[in-house]
């Protein structure tokens, strides 16, 4: 496959990826708003911290790795697919090996809630390790994917697993309340089984069809799927193996850095559970346009950059035709996300008093909550840059430069939670997004470093990328100046009326700022309607 073929993949899979994060946001933030109106805020701190950290932990440790490694370069040219199935399969056993200790850690080792306002703790927590494990079973299924750009496949699979899951929970809430952390649980369950189900009923169509013999599929039986042993050959590739424990020994403090303001949440108890649930709300709302935007596009052109260049190698003893892709393309995304992420910026300070009042009235417009959306909407920016860089980063490192980024990783880990705790018994919760902004500046400024020297031979220059137009700056800079001085004056206890002539003068200045984009960045306006909007392409074709 060539590297043009690899890009258009990637681009269709970042355009899929992004429709279908614009839907799980999008149901998440409707559930929530209505979730908000029947339980509890200490049950939602519970159920989003407190769960979904010991969930979102024990998948991460027990598959990061693995998928990391076998979605790279190294995985794609030559590989042997049996040796690969049985080393994705290994993600089950750790699985329940972390499903284990960490369910011992959450029902022994931390504050258990009131079960007066919070019943069914300790089966919610069996429950939601359990989830983890059921949907471990489909991780080689996810990989063999992922590879060969099924994209349809993960859009189908997730929408009908997020469905399911949000019918579930709506149901359950409005006619057996008293259930309580039963809900959620029995709704994440169904999640994760019907994600599994979805692959394991794909594949078993699709080996031995036709459309697998045109795709020269290299597996052919459902059996193939299973680990097993092929006399003279190892179980599994070492060389893969060795290249899955460093991103291991990675795994864990990218969790701490991802996750980190949870676990500080968690184990130093540094906010209440209601708290934690305005915080988590606030936190998600913010997120959402990181998470949908900018998540897929790290996570597709991961993909991309992984099988263009070759891992650990000179670029000057690369093919240079590849190299000037991933160069231009590399400029191209990071003039997109910083311009994404100025506009979230600028816009999102003078609007998160009014989307926090229209999303969950005084209860989250009252208090710290506009304060803590406007410092997200400036690590928004910092989300986004560091997304794209990191995603060429580990593209493009040996094995050894992995190893030493790991060291990197350990001490921005340690100072992020010192950070994390010190700043938040200053500032609450916005102490939690000052930490996470330090701390990611210096992934960035790693990131940067990096780049710089590997194209610093060369004729590219994708760090250019990080340049917009003056014009552009001229109009976010008088379009910040305008949407706060309307705020002052017409948001937020003068009516609907008045809200409404507020958000028609942000709608005037983002349309500015749009001609602005189009005016000047001919380049990226280029480069989103050729590669990640895939329907233009089809137009063309």
């Amino acid at each position: 496959m060539s590297s043009q073929d690899i890009l258009k993949n990637a681009s269709t899979l970042a355009s899929y990826n992004v429709l279908l994060q614009v839907m799980f946001r999008v149901l998440t933030f409707l559930l929530n708003a209505f979730t908000l109106r029947f339980v509890s805020k200490e049950l939602i701190g519970v159920v989003n911290v407190r769960l979904t950290l010991l969930y979102s932990t024990l998948v991460f440790l027990s598959r990061e790795a693995f998928r990391r490694a076998c979605l790279s370069g190294e995985s794609g040219k030559n590989c042997n697919w049996r040796q690969v199935i049985n080393l994705l399969w290994l993600t089950v056993p750790l699985g329940i090996l972390w499903a284990f200790l960490l369910g011992c850690v959450w029902l022994w080792f931390l504050e258990v809630p009131d079960v007066q306002t919070v019943p069914y703790y300790g089966s919610a927590v069996v429950l939601f390790a359990i989830s983890g494990v059921q949907e471990l079973l489909a991780e080689p299924l996810w990989v063999l994917a992922q590879t060969h750009m099924f994209v349809r496949l993960k859009v189908v699979a997730e929408s009908l697993a997020m469905i399911a899951k949000c019918s579930v929970t709506v149901v359950l809430v409005v006619f057996a309340r008293e259930w309580g952390l039963y809900i959620f649980s029995a709704a994440h369950m169904l999640y994760t089984a019907c994600l599994v189900l979805c692959y394991t009923v794909y594949f078993i169509r699709f080996l031995g069809s036709k459309e697998a013999a045109r795709r020269s599929f290299p597996l052919h039986h459902v059996a193939d799927l299973l680990p097993h042993r092929t006399d003279g050959e190892p179980l599994v590739d070492w060389t893969l193996a060795r290249l899955t424990w460093s991103f291991f020994k990675q795994s864990f403090l990218k969790q701490i850095l991802t996750e980190g303001e949870r676990y500080v949440m968690t184990f130093l108890n540094v906010l209440s559970f209601g708290d934690q649930g305005i915080y988590d709300i606030v936190n998600n709302l913010g997120s959402m346009v990181a998470r949908f935007i900018f998540l897929p596009i790290e996570e597709s052109f991961y993909i991309f950059f992984a099988k263009v260049l070759e891992r650990g190698r000179d670029i000057k003893c690369q093919k240079q035709e590849e190299v000037a892709i991933a160069a231009e393309v590399l400029e191209c995304l990071l003039k997109l996300v910083l311009v994404i992420g100025l506009i979230i910026t600028v816009f999102g300070y003078a609007y998160s008093h009014l989307a926090l009042d229209i999303y969950g009235g005084s209860l989250l417009s009252s208090g710290t909550g506009p304060s803590l959306l406007r410092c997200y909407s400036c690590y928004v920016l910092l989300l986004a840059v560091n997304g794209v860089t990191e995603c060429f980063v580990f593209a493009a490192m040996s094995q050894g430069e992995v190893d030493k980024y790991n060291l990197v990783m350990l001490a921005l880990s340690v100072s992020f939670l010192f950070l994390s705790y010190m700043l938040t018994w200053w500032a609450g919760g916005v102490g939690f997004i000052l930490a996470n902004c330090l701390n990611m500046g210096l992934r960035i400024l790693h990131s940067l470093l990096y780049i710089q020297r590997y194209f610093q031979s060369s004729e590219w220059k994708p760090l250019r990328g990080l340049l917009p137009s003056p014009l552009l700056l001229l109009v976010l800079a008088v379009s910040a100046i305008v949407t706060s001085v309307s705020e002052v004056v017409l948001c937020c206890d003068s009516g609907w009326l008045f809200r409404l002539a507020h958000i028609a003068v942000g709608g005037a200045c983002l349309l500015l700022v749009f001609v602005a984009v189009l005016l000047t960045e001919s380049r990226l306006v280029q480069f989103v309607r050729t590669q990640l909007l895939p329907r233009y392409r089809k137009k063309q074709k």
